[in-house]
């Protein structure tokens, strides 16, 4: 393999156990009673019509995701 293109195999590698393990958590975990009913998460009901928009459980998940990445790119230096 070139040189070149090792960092870019290793991150590759990197985001796919990422997203295995994401996966794993997905299937394993049992449903969060708690997600997507957080402060903030929209829910609109009426007869014939539903609306949901999760916007303080994404804003979770991204702070999350953005800590586990901050978090691996520590550890690579």
């Amino acid at each position: 393999m070139r040189s070149d293109l090792q960092p870019l195999a290793h991150s590759l590698i990197l985001l796919g156990v990422i997203f295995a393990g994401v996966g794993l958590i997905i299937l394993l975990v049992p449903k969060v009673p708690w997600l997507g009913r957080l402060p903030g998460d929209v829910i609109i009901e009426r007869p014939g019509f539903g609306f949901y928009f999760p916007l303080t459980s994404c804003l979770l998940a991204s702070v999350l995701i953005s800590l586990v990445f901050w978090l691996v790119s520590q550890f690579r230096h």
